[in-house]
């Protein structure tokens, strides 16, 4: 790789070890992706809970900080796997709650704002067309690198961190033009009416296409989708076919008509999508027996639209008995959301809400799922209902309203 001048006196150790460490750490990055050169970034999101990081992890932050190592651009932090919170239905390990805590004064130490966000496209910076940014969390990048026109990698874990503390990243993969032109063609004819139709649409599309490179280009969207359709169609696609980055014509900076979003390209394949085929996304899901379920809403967090739309969906109403519902936002539309009264309205009605979390990365929740003895989990996100089968949930995607419905009911339909 090409480095420039200021990029060779980290490597020779002028900046201190860590920084030294992290750019080494860069270079083998970029070797490994073919990349000549860095390019520099503006804004880096990372992902730093001790579920996701570790003790290796937690180690490598604390040698940063004895360092006096600090962000070299704005940085914010990922959704925690941890709510601190004395509710005894999602109590985490004390001694792994101790290390978070270090963890998170680690963090902060280095300039990086915690705010326990997977939704920071939404609630705290929106980078611009064009604009070079490390972002960890994958419905993060694939917002960025669709909707804005960013461009940003997976950067999880420590390629998170030494993008914050360089200041730079290799540029490969979705920095470069022509890895963002579109390679699948997918005509919508399905009208998308809810959240979890588009989070549908993301899996027809990532299931049977799963690569990291592919970039689908949907054409047929009549309606301008908003952004917390933008959201579930997004982090959809990443958790089922890892892909970073979608078109959609007329809607998407990138795609003004589908030729400029092909740029050329050939499609290697093309699929159109009805309302007959989101109706089998939702009929292939079976119940499983069980004497409590569980209904989330979470994987991406709330936004505020979201936890307004809840809050009148269970307006006068009660959890039914036997089943839990939990909500999960950030602490800025927390707090925003209980100004407005919709937490109120929420736990009047027996949800719970959790703060600076995403459900499916909770510390202990195979442990949780079993203390709770839940059996199937219900949710209008089709990406929680892929990723949090590793913990043995047996998951059922319904549309918004149906899941308020089986929360208030405790009727599985």
């Amino acid at each position: 790789m090409h480095l420039s001048n200021e990029e060779q006196a980290m490597l020779n150790g002028d900046h201190g070890e860590a920084i030294k460490k992290a750019i080494q750490f860069q270079i083998e990055v970029g070797s490994f992706f073919g990349a000549e050169k860095f390019v520099p970034i503006t804004n880096a999101h990372v992902m730093g809970d001790i579920e996701v990081m570790g003790d290796g992890g937690l180690g490598l932050l604390k040698a940063m900080t004895d360092e006096h190592v600090k962000c070299a651009v704005p940085a914010s932090s990922n959704a925690r796997c941890m709510h601190f919170s004395s509710n005894p239905d999602f109590q985490p390990d004390a001694s792994e709650e101790k290390k978070e805590r270090q963890l998170i004064a680690h963090l902060q130490d280095m300039r990086i704002n915690t705010t326990d966000t997977c939704i920071n496209y939404q609630t705290v910076y929106q980078p611009k067309i064009g604009e070079h940014v490390a972002w960890g969390d994958t419905g993060t990048v694939i917002y960025a690198n669709s909707v804005f026109g960013a461009r940003t990698n997976f950067e999880a874990g420590n390629a998170s961190f030494a993008a914050a503390i360089t200041g730079r990243t290799p540029a490969y993969g979705f920095h470069l033009d022509e890895v963002r032109r579109g390679t699948l063609a997918v005509k919508v004819e399905a009208e998308l009416k809810d959240l979890a139709d588009w989070g549908a649409l993301g899996k027809i599309v990532g299931h049977p296409n799963q690569d990291y490179f592919a970039v689908p280009v949907f054409e047929g969207i009549t309606t301008t989708p908003l952004s917390d359709a933008l959201k579930h169609l997004g982090a959809s696609l990443a958790s089922y076919g890892s892909m970073a980055m979608f078109h959609m014509v007329g809607v998407t900076p990138e795609a003004p008509t589908a030729e400029q979003a092909f740029g050329g390209n050939v499609p290697t394949s093309s699929t159109t999508v009805t309302d007959a085929d989101i109706q089998a996304v939702y009929d292939a899901y079976r119940y499983a027996p069980g004497a409590k379920n569980i209904v989330v809403f979470s994987g991406p967090q709330q936004s505020l639209f979201e936890m307004q739309h809840l809050a009148q969906l269970f307006d006068g109403r009660k959890v039914a008995p036997g089943m839990s519902c939990v909500v999960t936002t950030n602490h800025a539309v927390y707090s925003d959301a209980k100004r407005l009264g919709y937490i109120d309205t929420l736990e009047s009605a027996g949800v719970t809400l959790l703060q600076g979390v995403c459900f499916y990365i909770l510390q202990r929740l195979t442990q949780i799922r079993e203390e709770n003895q839940w059996t199937n989990l219900v949710s209008n996100s089709a990406k929680i209902v892929n990723t949090i089968t590793a913990h043995r949930f047996n998951t059922v995607l319904r549309r918004t309203g149906e899941c308020v419905d089986i929360a208030c009911t405790g009727e599985l339909k």
